[in-house]
């Protein structure tokens, strides 16, 4: 389709399963969603699955499939495509790591967000942090040689960038270093999850400098003293090397791409596209976001970028939140205030395409990401629809639009025939 404008909308861990406590309905199945009843018998539906065997479900691989990007192919790590988001240039041997700000109490994994710790504080502490323990590392890790330094993100979102003495200093990590997400333990035992493999033992050696450095900290003190839940440690994981993405023109043929969202990750794939970044003011990353004005900016965003990927995260904090209510009215909100001025833009144009699709199921019951199949749709000028009454993971199940490979819907959707 020449001149063809194109979104791609991502709840993220928008699949879930039957919840009892709403009368065994998915969130998407009870969420009251006008907007998405009504496309949905003009819709393209199936499902696909966005993780391949042997790789940890996250948002990190399962975005390049939505995008159309082979995960076994291009993916390095989830921390390299957060530090492109930065600016962050990784030399052939650095090393990137994704650094939480979590809350851990007696060995138990209390909260991964470190109850959503604000990114003034996290600047903050991470500003001790460097300056205290990252200038320790040649004595924490001998072994290893090179140097640490911490990058604050977005709230408990944030990076570690190691770099070697030299690039001919052998790799002090590789694929047998093993860091676990902090998200898949809410409430759990991290003893058995520490950093281990090669390098592992000065990774744990960092952690726990961090931890007393955070111990000391004024400004989780002062976090105690209003009630809040303090960050007692800096969690190491989704390490990487700079990633292997051919930008979105040269490998679809068209262009220019923008991207919408409040998370580091998903500002990262689209630096390695070539896209441009858009920001998006009351953007959170979190169920707080302005849904409205996201959908109001991709709307704009169309008269200048042919596609335009808007990211919402807060249906996936609400299902690590393992709340079931919070993800409905998060998909409510998509429905009612994002979706609908991108609708109306889009029919402005004589050739345009949507796709909505989650990156993963994110079940409140398990309050993680699982590797299970996504229910899609798609519509446009060109497509003819299926006829389910519903947008939602039974008629996804139902339908014989199925692709074992995620990417394998990007490419239809962005080049292929939907009727």
């Amino acid at each position: 389709m020449s001149s063809c404008k194109r979104v791609v909308l991502i709840p993220d861990g928008f699949a879930d399963d039957p919840v009892p406590s709403l009368n065994g309905k998915t969130p998407m199945e009870a969420a009251l969603t006008p907007t998405l009843d009504t496309l949905a018998p003009k819709a393209a539906l199936g499902r696909s699955f966005n993780v391949p065997d042997g790789m940890t479900p996250g948002s990190d691989v399962a975005t390049l499939s939505v995008l159309g990007y082979d995960p076994t192919e291009s993916y390095t790590g989830r921390a390299p495509l957060e530090a492109a988001a930065q600016n962050l240039e990784l030399g052939p041997n650095d090393w990137a790591f994704r650094c939480n700000l979590v809350c851990v109490e007696g060995g138990v994994m209390r909260d991964f967000s470190a109850g959503h710790i604000s990114t003034e504080e996290a600047v903050a502490l991470l500003a001790e942090i460097n300056a205290d323990v990252a200038p320790r590392w040649a004595k924490i890790a001998p072994e290893i040689g090179g140097s640490i330094e911490f990058f604050p993100g977005v709230g408990y979102r944030n990076l570690m960038i190691f770099r070697p003495d030299s690039d001919s200093t052998a790799a002090p990590f590789d694929a047998t270093t093993q860091t676990a997400p902090p998200h898949d333990y809410a409430d759990r035992s991290i003893l058995d999850v520490l950093p281990q493999g090669k390098g592992g033992a000065a990774l744990r050696r960092l952690m726990e400098l961090c931890a007393e450095r955070l111990a000391a900290s004024e400004t989780n003190k002062r976090r105690v003293e209003r009630g809040e839940l303090p960050a007692t440690q800096c969690w190491l994981w989704g390490q990487g090397t700079r990633p292997r993405l051919v930008p979105f023109a040269e490998k679809f043929g068209f262009g220019p791409g923008a991207m919408i969202t409040a998370v580091d990750l998903l500002r990262g794939i689209a630096r390695n596209l070539g896209w441009e970044i858009l920001e998006v003011p009351g953007a959170t990353g979190y169920v707080d976001t302005d849904y409205a004005a996201k959908g109001r900016a991709a709307a704009a965003a169309l008269d200048r970028f042919d596609v335009v990927c808007v990211h919402v995260e807060a249906p996936d904090e609400a299902g690590h939140e393992g709340d079931a209510e919070k993800k409905v009215a998060a998909l409510e909100a998509i429905d009612r205030l994002t979706l609908p001025p991108i609708l109306e833009k889009l029919r402005t144009f004589e050739n345009w395409r949507l796709l909505i699709s989650p990156d993963h199921p994110t079940p409140v019951a398990i309050k993680t990401h699982s590797r299970g199949a996504v229910p899609w749709a798609v519509v446009g000028s060109d497509v003819v629809g299926d006829g389910f009454a519903t947008y939602d993971e039974t008629t996804g199940a139902a339908s014989n639009r199925v692709f074992e490979r995620g990417a394998d819907l990007a490419e239809l959707f962005l080049k292929g025939n939907l009727q």
